[in-house]
């Protein structure tokens, strides 16, 4: 059994949980401990199994509450050099692990792949989370999907998948120029074409549920999202992400075929 569940997706705040019946982890923790345990609490997860958190990157949307969890709740927190050395202090955890993108990173039955992306950050990385040949895929905050991106999703069964904006949206919006050229750039963000064309571009149908992840509060809409998506309804549960509460808990069987690596 398999367990996912975005707590919080937004440029507020980022946590996604991965986990089993014995153990999990946490990408990013960019909201309160508070939030976290209430949202985990709200939907019947128990913090009590994350043996560690991922850090993508230093943006305080991806962990700002880190520091208050970990060290509450006596856990590891991966960070890469680069991101750890541009992370503020009041930010900093004690218990830190320093990883480099593309090291595998055993955490009780998972395996959790990290690997680098195109973002305006020191050393933005995703992760791919594995256990037994099943992949769940955190992929946010990334300008260009670059061949990396590519690969990781191609071979994920579940993707946290960015769809940050819709481009009418973001180009007719309040957002000053300069900001709306940062967004639209290859080291910005996603937006819901972007994501589309990628997960089209994929080869085989591995990819069975995907969460519409990051999704602008200013620059975007949940239904927009979905409505560009709906051609790939019939093959691929489709699941919006809220900035304001968390997704009901994806719980799948680990198939004999996912344990094969099929």
């Amino acid at each position: 059994m398999i367990q996912v569940c975005a707590i919080a997706s937004g440029s507020n705040g980022n946590c996604y949980y991965v986990g089993n019946e014995k153990d999990a982890v946490l990408i990013d923790a960019g909201i309160s401990r508070r939030q976290i345990l209430k949202r985990m609490k709200m939907q019947k997860l128990d913090i009590r199994k994350v043996r560690a958190v991922f850090i993508t990157h230093e943006h305080s949307d991806h962990m700002r509450g880190v520091r208050v969890l970990a060290d509450n709740h006596q856990m590891p927190v991966y960070f890469t050099g680069d991101t750890l050395r541009n992370t503020r202090v009041q930010h900093r955890p004690d218990n830190v692990h320093i990883f480099n993108a593309g090291d595998n990173i055993n955490i009780g039955e998972f395996t959790i792949h990290s690997f680098s992306k195109n973002h305006d950050a020191a050393d933005p990385v995703s992760f791919r989370v594995s256990l037994n040949g099943f992949s769940v895929g955190v992929l946010t905050d990334i300008g260009t999907p670059c061949e990396n991106v590519r690969q990781h999703l191609e071979n994920c069964d579940v993707a946290f998948l960015e769809t940050n904006y819709d481009e009418q949206l973001l180009w007719d919006g309040p957002y000053p120029y300069h900001l709306k050229v940062r967004v639209a750039s290859d080291r910005g963000h996603m937006s819901n074409d972007q994501a589309l064309e990628l997960v089209k571009s994929l080869n085989g149908g591995r990819l069975k549920h995907l969460f519409l992840s990051h999704i602008s509060a200013d620059n975007n809409r949940a239904d927009i999202a979905l409505d560009v998506f709906k051609e790939l309804q019939d093959d691929v549960n489709i699941i919006a992400t809220s900035r304001y509460a968390p997704t009901e808990v994806l719980e799948l069987k680990l198939s004999s075929a996912a344990a094969a690596g099929i």
